[in-house]
């Protein structure tokens, strides 16, 4: 028992460290779409957030793109992940994004 103590030690560090990481959430567009400045081809994303940015990662290119953003925190935690964005001509604009089972609201600027 007292040689496994170590791995198991190992293996609960390790464990922890990637819960501890930065949270990403999904998000899937289905047309071009801008984020910021940043115009983004329709697909699936993962995005972080990483100081004042949001970072959005092609799942298919695995291609990154950060985007500065404005955090705003809820007092209650939000259900899913909700996209809000306007229409201008062809493309998308992303205004928010509510990041699901946490209390954050990202805001995007044009």
């Amino acid at each position: 028992m007292t040689n496994k103590l170590p791995l198991l030690i190992g293996a609960l560090t390790l464990s922890s460290l990637a819960i501890a990481g930065p949270k990403s959430y999904d998000v899937v567009l289905n047309s071009p779409t801008k984020a910021g400045n940043v115009q983004l081809a329709p697909g699936d994303y993962k995005v972080k957030v990483e100081g004042s940015n949001a970072v959005f990662t092609d799942e298919h290119t695995r291609a990154s793109f950060t985007v500065p953003v404005t955090i705003e925190n809820s007092k209650t935690k939000f259900n899913s992940t909700a996209l809000d964005s306007t229409t201008q001509g062809n493309t998308a604009q992303i205004t928010s994004i509510e990041l699901g089972g946490s209390k954050m609201k990202l805001e995007f600027s044009k």
